[in-house]
């Protein structure tokens, strides 16, 4: 499902639309029903809704009761509840523990321990006097229980680091918390021989089968990654040109086993000798706490979450919802936690299902209306300002204050304007967020598109979104945006291509 980059086009000539005549400016409803009269649309289910943010009064409606498929648009009402529930400050806590001469590594969810972090780790432990564990490492992620993997997940997804395991002990290989997956650096050597591919952090967690090539210098680069799904062998193929560079992430399974990997180097590193096996486990009463590491606070963790569409943050957060409530770190226990607390903002849960937290699945539901609803009674919240300020903001080339939308609506009135959250599956596209009218007016709108012709219609999304920030002046204004080719069907930050 991986796709190549988009290519940057004016919205009247994306890719799938029709020749169409522009309407003169007109009012809200003339220019928005213009916008999704588009052949494209024909057949498809288009939930759209504006509404004032103050007063909540429609000022839009089309479909906007009709159930949909949010895509990522479900991590708008993950985050209310864990932002709600957990609290801005919230930390996550990872414990090294000993007993009886083992050593146990415990997990609560942390999806911001990198290699660093846990050298850090090792570090303490090796500062505590501690030079040898006669026993073993024992790995404890029983903080979450299974299954780790979405069970209305596409199984093609799962070498791709989109689609990782959940754990409640894992890794984040790079800084904006790609948890349980590794780096796979590709390193060019003499033309006709396989290049070099190392992994980071370092780790036995995987292995790696290298059918690759090295090309001639200025030739095309064809490499892949790709784990074959039911085992830990990553696969490396294809040619890589003699002056050229490539990494790519690919999930690793068991990600418990993974972190202790990596924790057990560390612990070498700084002179701790460990013995026994590394093993799963869970940590027993009366252990002696070595050393604690608390994450920083959810705060900032929703930056590269919400800006990058994080899978994995938003199902660790359902988990971390669950054990929190239930004392059960699952989607069985958190879901409907989860469910509880967007009733109590005023949705109506029954239009609304989630099978996960982050969107992936197809058997997610919901309405424009029900988006709408969480996006008002946000503001009202004291955790408002870190929610708004962690959507994606349109035509931001930073990737982490544009995010998903750093490619979108650039020089034109939504530009800095519009905090949105993207949402793309397979036949499924959306925007939801806040946007201000030229008078400052503030506004809530939802766009979700299910069902339709071609490559996601994003750019229509931003024609929309440029009438609400320019009025009726820019209805008919060109858009430059990322066209999506039929192949192109997840979120442009899973395909590398904002």
């Amino acid at each position: 499902m991986i796709a190549g980059s988009g290519v940057a086009v004016p919205a009247q000539a994306a890719v799938g639309s029709a020749p169409t005549r522009a309407a003169a400016p007109g009012d809200l409803k003339t220019d928005i029903d213009q916008i999704l009269s588009d052949s494209r649309l024909s057949g498809a289910t288009a939930g759209v809704t504006v509404r004032d943010a103050r007063t909540g009064a429609v000022l839009y409606s089309h479909d906007a009761d009709t159930r949909v498929v949010p895509a990522s648009n479900n991590k708008i009402e993950t985050s209310a509840a864990a932002f709600g529930i957990l609290g801005t400050g919230y930390r996550f806590r990872t414990d090294v523990s000993t007993r009886g001469g083992t050593l146990y590594l415990k997990g609560t969810g942390d999806p911001t321990l990198g290699a660093a972090a846990y050298d850090r780790l090792a570090a303490e432990v090796a500062a505590k006097g501690i030079k040898t564990v006669k026993g073993g490492l024992v790995a404890d992620d029983s903080w979450f229980e299974g299954p780790r993997l979405g069970p209305d997940w596409d199984p093609t997804d799962f070498p791709y680091y989109y689609a990782a395991e959940i754990s409640a002990l894992t890794v984040a290989p790079d800084d904006v918390f790609d948890v349980g997956t590794v780096d796979v650096v590709v390193t060019p050597t003499t033309p006709g021989r396989p290049p070099k591919v190392s992994l980071s952090p370092e780790t036995g967690a995987v292995t790696i089968d290298d059918k690759a090539t090295t090309g001639a210098p200025g030739s095309a680069s064809t490499v892949s990654v790709d784990r074959t799904v039911g085992t830990n062998t990553i696969v490396v193929s294809g040619s890589i040109p003699a002056d050229g560079t490539f990494d790519d992430l690919a999930t690793v399974p068991d990600p418990a086993l993974y972190a202790a990997d990596v924790f057990r180097r560390a612990l070498k590193a700084h002179g701790v000798t460990v013995e026994g096996d590394t093993t799963h486990g869970t940590t027993p009463k009366g252990a002696r706490v070595v050393t604690t590491r608390r994450s920083i606070p959810l705060s900032r963790i929703a930056t590269p979450y919400l800006k990058l569409s994080n899978n994995m943050i938003a199902e660790t957060l359902v988990k971390e919802i669950g054990h929190k409530v239930t004392g059960h770190g699952s989607w069985t226990a958190g879901l409907p936690v989860v469910a509880k607390y967007l009733k109590s903002l005023g949705v109506d849960t029954s239009q609304v299902k989630q099978t996960d937290g982050s969107g992936l699945g197809h058997t997610n539901y919901t309405t424009a209306t029900q988006i709408s609803n969480v996006l008002r009674a946000a503001q009202r919240k004291s955790w408002f300002p870190v929610f708004y300020n962690a959507l994606p903001i349109a035509g931001q080339p930073d990737e982490l204050v544009g995010g998903t939308l750093r490619s979108r609506m650039a020089g034109t009135p939504a530009a800095g304007d519009v905090h949105a959250k993207t949402g793309t599956l397979t036949g499924v596209s959306a925007l939801s967020g806040y946007v201000k009218d030229p008078d400052g007016r503030p506004l809530i709108f939802s766009i979700v598109f299910n069902g339709y012709k071609g490559g996601a219609p994003t750019d229509l999304q931003d024609r929309i979104a440029v009438r609400l920030a320019g009025g009726p002046s820019a209805a008919t204004s060109a858009v430059r945006s990322t066209a999506r080719s039929s192949a192109q069907n997840l979120e442009c930050s899973w395909t590398h291509s904002c």
